[in-house]
């Protein structure tokens, strides 16, 4: 949900349902890092309800299009790091993997 004044779309509060301080900060982070962005803060209204209400100031463009810039730009950063977190774990796997012979330091009876 979109709070905004009327007249200036540079100013707008969104209200994002059932997330919680790990998408809003990383989201904080995001939009911080946009030169367009002259304010950006978060609050959690209250600690039992699962909101998070995301204030956005830009220099010129609408605040919506910022957030939706930074929300792909997130996603972005997400899928970057999970492709690299999986390949990792493939290249150890790859590495480690445990030979197929059976080893000379066990007895058999």
């Amino acid at each position: 949900m979109e709070h905004t004044s009327f007249g200036d779309q540079r100013n707008a509060t969104f209200s994002l349902a059932e997330e919680d301080h790990t998408l809003a900060n990383a989201l904080r982070f995001t939009l911080n890092q946009d030169p367009r962005v002259i304010f950006c803060g978060y609050s959690i209204p209250h600690p039992s309800e699962a909101r998070v209400n995301v204030r956005v100031q830009t220099t010129d463009d609408p605040a919506r299009e910022v957030l939706q810039d930074a929300c792909q730009g997130l996603m972005l950063m997400c899928q970057h790091i999970r492709g690299t977190f999986d390949k990792a774990v493939n290249d150890f796997r790859t590495k480690n993997l445990p030979d197929n012979h059976p080893s000379q330091d066990m007895d058999s009876d």
